[in-house]
């Protein structure tokens, strides 16, 4: 039943996530706290997790879900369901492809689609800030530290782009969130 049910959510969270990891963030929390599988703070604790660690998100995720509910053959299946829609889809773009990319209401739906995701992943990333760190009852010093870190990071992203003409890379950016998690923690 529970392997069933890992499949199931997971082609879920595979079928339905379109702009990534991000944007499908409030997918794979819908699906993972459905079954109940893990609760708010421990998929908040996954992701942070699933982020530093190498590879995508969902996978990551998928992983560590199947893992923990029904050991090395649901981490294997779950994996699978999450990756196995993108692997057909982009099996089948390819097929097409020469011949979609020469439509203008394929290129205008594939621009239409770059707001929608840029707004999904802007209230995914507020929706976390918001509830995980200013309204959960966590000490003052602990919100503060918080806010702290993202006030550098944003000054820090922002300042390179300003000051030295380009963009930091994401490995750096973790890099100094991590120096900056063990100063201030």
């Amino acid at each position: 039943m529970i392997l069933w049910e890992l499949i199931e959510g997971f082609l879920k969270v595979g079928c339905f996530a379109f702009g990534g990891a991000y944007a499908a963030i409030p997918l794979i929390r819908d699906v993972v706290l459905q079954y109940g599988w893990l609760n708010d703070d421990a998929l908040t604790d996954m992701i942070a997790i699933s982020e530093s660690t190498p590879g995508p998100i969902m996978v990551n995720l998928a992983t560590y879900v199947g893992s923990s509910q029904a050991g090395l053959v649901g981490a294997i299946l779950a994996t699978l369901a999450v990756v196995l829609p993108s692997f057909v889809i982009i099996l089948l773009v390819m097929a097409a492809l020469q011949h979609l990319l020469k439509s203008p209401y394929v290129r205008a739906l594939l621009q239409g689609m770059k707001p929608a995701i840029l707004g999904i992943i802007l209230a995914t990333g507020l929706y976390m800030l918001l509830q995980h760190t200013l309204f959960v009852s966590t000490s003052a010093a602990l919100q503060v530290r918080c806010c702290l870190i993202a006030a550098i990071l944003l000054a820090v992203t922002f300042g390179s782009r300003q000051f030295l003409h380009r963009k930091l890379s994401p490995i750096r950016l973790l890099v100094i969130a991590a120096i900056l998690g063990i100063m201030l923690g």
